[in-house]
């Protein structure tokens, strides 16, 4: 049985708070190489799929190529990037009764103030353009008839799509519903709407 539960507890998310004085004068990025690889291995994986044909004539070597990639962002953004850049985790553990946990994080109090705005918006840019993209890929891939890459779109699919709803988790809450935040956000928009028609008449 699986169950989802939030910490609400203050966290040290990776060291960020001993970080605190380091803050380059250069640049508005704390965490670069952290935005860095936050974007690399993404987008190498897109390339990779895209110009693999070109490169190379071994699908094998391609799969590998792009799964290593995929991997390897995987990771990054799981364990590294998300705690740097934006102060959110998430993780599933299993406790003694053998049951599921899934726990979703974010840096509370002055932990907050410790994120950049250029490194946020870098980090869910890359977070959403990427899956949006293998999904893309899918349908392409799907339609055009090329079962073979069908496999490695899907470990795309899934393995960015997984970061993609850890993260938008840990956003909103754990504890909170997407489906009921959906449906608050389109009936504060409906209401919204409704009393400004109403004002105009």
């Amino acid at each position: 049985m699986m169950r989802q539960d939030s910490n609400d507890e203050d966290v040290s998310l990776f060291d960020a708070e001993e970080d605190s004085g380091q803050k380059s004068k250069k640049s508005n990025l704390r965490h670069p190489v952290a935005s860095f690889f936050h974007i690399f291995f993404r987008v190498t994986a897109i390339f990779a799929y895209l110009l693999c044909e070109i490169w190379s004539s071994s699908f094998i070597g391609c799969m590998v190529t792009i799964i290593l990639l995929l991997s390897c962002d995987f990771w990054t953004v799981k364990n590294i990037t998300g705690r740097l850049m934006v102060g959110l985790r998430w993780w599933n553990q299993v406790d003694d009764n053998g049951e599921s946990h899934w726990v979703f994080e974010s840096r509370k109090g002055t932990g907050k103030q410790q994120t950049g705005n250029s490194e946020s918006r870098i980090f869910w840019l890359g977070l959403v353009v990427c899956p949006v993209l293998w999904v893309v890929f899918f349908f392409s891939t799907l339609f055009s008839f090329k079962i073979k890459w069908l496999a490695v779109v899907i470990m795309g699919v899934v393995l960015q799509g997984a970061n993609l709803y850890g993260y938008v988790r840990c956003k909103v809450g754990g504890k909170t519903s997407l489906k009921s935040m959906a449906t608050n956000y389109l009936g504060r928009q409906f209401l919204k709407q409704a009393v400004s028609k109403t004002e105009e008449i």
